[in-house]
């Protein structure tokens, strides 16, 4: 899979790259955890503030983006409220209200 890694701390006033694109095997989910193909992914500023070290990941590379939508491709084992081939999402609180238009509104992936 394709990913954009952060390597270390960048001071954004200086470097305006500082993302790096990469192949990346991809995951397994866990026994609890579905595996999303991403359609979309939002990057606010907690994402700003480990670019810039001020809130320092728990290693480095990470893949910053943790607001994202897309496809289930898989399942582990437990994980039973999703079913490959649905459309899921994960906001940065945990969840989203699956109710609004926004959540309930189709598109078509983008590969």
């Amino acid at each position: 899979m394709k990913a954009m890694i952060l390597k270390r701390v960048f001071d954004l006033a200086v470097e305006s790259d500082p993302l790096e694109l990469v192949e990346m095997p991809i995951p397994a989910p866990a026994e609890n955890e579905i595996l999303i193909k991403v359609s979309c992914c939002g990057v606010c500023h907690t994402e700003l503030d480990e670019i810039e070290g001020r809130t320092a990941p728990p290693a480095y590379p990470i893949v910053p983006g943790h607001q994202v939508v897309g496809f289930v491709e898989r399942t582990g084992a437990s994980a039973k409220r999703f079913q490959p081939g649905e459309r899921a999402g994960v906001a940065w609180i945990f969840s989203a209200c699956g109710e609004c238009d926004y959540c309930r509104t189709s598109f078509r992936a983008v590969d």
